[in-house]
């Protein structure tokens, strides 16, 4: 089965998967994808004492990392090779040692080769740590990952 015979959902699952497995520095830090869907991901964090910053809370560039990596992965679920080509990024609250945050990426818009894409980053009881707005750029006519044979 290559990518072209494949249905949405089913190429989305494909990219979390190769991508994954190229992405060190996710496997670093513990990210994993909860769930994939053509223009959204969820991806999760666990906050550790290695990612604590001088106050004793979650260093914000991780938590601006997880919520790039659910971004990255909610363009690229296409398997049409995304980049990102610029972000900005709101926290509203720390994040603790042992709070499991998740970063949930949606598309809001795309059009032709550009796109917007919001994650809002939660903790395990809801609350909000912050606000992500990424914009993308597509490469044309690349794929993100092989096609799935």
């Amino acid at each position: 089965m290559n990518g072209h015979d494949m249905n949405p959902q089913a190429t989305a699952d494909h990219v979390a998967v190769a991508m994954m497995r190229e992405d060190r520095a996710c496997q670093a830090l513990g990210i994993a994808v909860a769930s994939i869907a053509p223009g959204r991901a969820v991806m999760t964090m666990t906050v550790r004492p290695d990612m604590l910053n001088g106050f004793g809370i979650c260093h914000g560039g991780l938590i601006a990392t997880l919520a790039d990596s659910a971004f990255a992965y909610a363009c690229n679920a296409y398997n049409e090779l995304t980049v990102a080509s610029g972000l900005s990024v709101d926290f509203l609250a720390p994040g603790r040692e042992g709070d499991l945050l998740t970063a949930a990426a949606e598309e809001v818009s795309l059009a032709g080769r550009t796109g917007v894409y919001d994650v809002t980053v939660t903790n395990q009881r809801g609350e909000r740590i912050a606000v992500f707005r990424g914009r993308s750029h597509r490469m044309k006519g690349r794929p993100t990952v092989p096609p799935a044979v």
